[in-house]
């Protein structure tokens, strides 16, 4: 089993059988024995960022991190020390960071949508609960550039991100969602 840690892209296999992660694509933010965190990359949900924050006058488009607390909001972006405390993922992809100067960046129209993406909620993980799932064969591990997380379409995103890794996982990229409808 590949060690994870924290910039590890989660893919869930096609047979999943979990309605929550069905064809997700999971950012792995934090890995480590108490526990996981991570962020639903393709899930948009139809909701913007000024639905859910008040004081921010652009119409961000909001996705869905995943089960845990919806009430909580989270973000990705590609630009680094520009945020500052942001948390380096790697790849050229950045987790949080200043909530305040973010804000007042975004109103000031010097981010754009095609740097940042905003979750709710999470997707968590007890302390071994991911390494059981693994073991289980749940998720394949990749990588993932800021390009391509920031450049993709949610609908596409599983599919691009199997065939990009090649193989047997270009063939399953192709894989049906229902297969009884094959």
């Amino acid at each position: 089993m590949k060690e994870l840690s924290k910039g590890h892209l989660l893919i869930a296999e096609p047979y999943l059988g979990d309605p929550n992660f069905e064809r997700s694509v999971i950012m792995l933010c934090e890995h480590n024995e108490q526990g996981s965190f991570g962020l639903v990359l393709n899930q948009l949900s139809n909701l913007r960022l000024n639905d859910a924050v008040d004081d921010i006058f652009m119409e961000f488009p909001l996705y869905v991190g995943g089960p845990v607390e919806y009430n909580t909001l989270h973000y990705l972006h590609r630009l680094g020390e520009t945020i500052p405390d942001s948390i380096d993922l790697g790849n050229g992809i950045y987790w949080s960071g200043d909530f305040e100067t973010l804000k007042g960046l975004i109103n000031l129209g010097k981010i754009s949508e095609e740097d940042i993406r905003f979750y709710l909620g999470y997707s968590g993980w007890g302390e071994d609960q991911l390494n059981n799932e693994m073991r289980r064969n749940s998720w394949i591990i990749s990588h993932v550039d800021a390009d391509m997380v920031f450049d993709s379409t949610p609908e596409q995103f599983w599919r691009k991100v199997l065939r990009n890794m090649g193989g047997e996982y270009k063939v399953m990229s192709n894989y049906p969602t229902d297969p009884r409808l094959n």
